[in-house]
């Protein structure tokens, strides 16, 4: 799996000399889901944009997704968010596999994500104080080289350079692009 490469070309870098993070170190176990579904003769998934009322990642755009709860499996975890966050039944989901987990610094997660199908769009609805809404973006638009950019900012203070995907006139950045580049990584090599 390309994981390590792929989330380094979407970490948010600082432009002046600044600590490696330990992207090995272990953290609170989380899941998302990459679900998949035909639409207009192409593949889509979903993200959501998150509200700013939530603890973590406020604003952002995120895949669904959430904590593992105790006793609960990775993936099981991955559904169960799928249909608290964005309504689809998670009966209906085929998962196909995972990708790279990684450790999230500002949140102290350890990311899970996991990639699933559905046979055709769904109904979806926000049940979840979490989303503030739902979109989709094309898997064809999505492997275009221009849908990756970078932009300097400040973050913390510290001047950086942002990677980041813009989808659906989003910018998706942050361990969200991280799982996704891993993904257009392993797209390309297979369309």
């Amino acid at each position: 799996m390309p994981g390590r490469n792929a989330h380094e070309t979407m970490m948010v870098t600082p432009r002046i000399p600044f600590p490696k993070i330990n992207f090995n170190k272990k953290g609170i176990p989380a899941s998302v889901l990459i679900l998949l579904f035909p639409k207009n003769n192409d593949w889509h998934f979903y993200l959501t944009k998150r509200t700013d009322t939530v603890d973590h990642h406020k604003g952002q755009i995120s895949l669904p997704g959430g904590v593992v709860e105790k006793g609960e499996s990775l993936n099981d975890a991955a559904l169960r968010e799928t249909h608290e966050e964005i309504g689809v039944e998670k009966n209906n989901i085929h998962l196909i596999g995972s990708l790279s987990s990684f450790y999230i610094p500002v949140s102290g997660f350890e990311m899970f994500p996991f990639i699933g199908w559905i046979e055709s769009e769904p109904m979806t609805s926000i049940h979840d104080k979490e989303v503030e809404r739902i979109f989709s973006a094309s898997v064809k638009d999505f492997v275009l080289d221009e849908t990756q950019k970078t932009k300097k900012d400040t973050l913390r203070g510290f001047p950086v350079n942002i990677p980041y995907f813009d989808l659906g006139n989003e910018i998706v950045w942050g361990a969200t692009a991280m799982i996704l580049a891993e993904f257009k990584l392993i797209l390309k090599k297979i369309l």
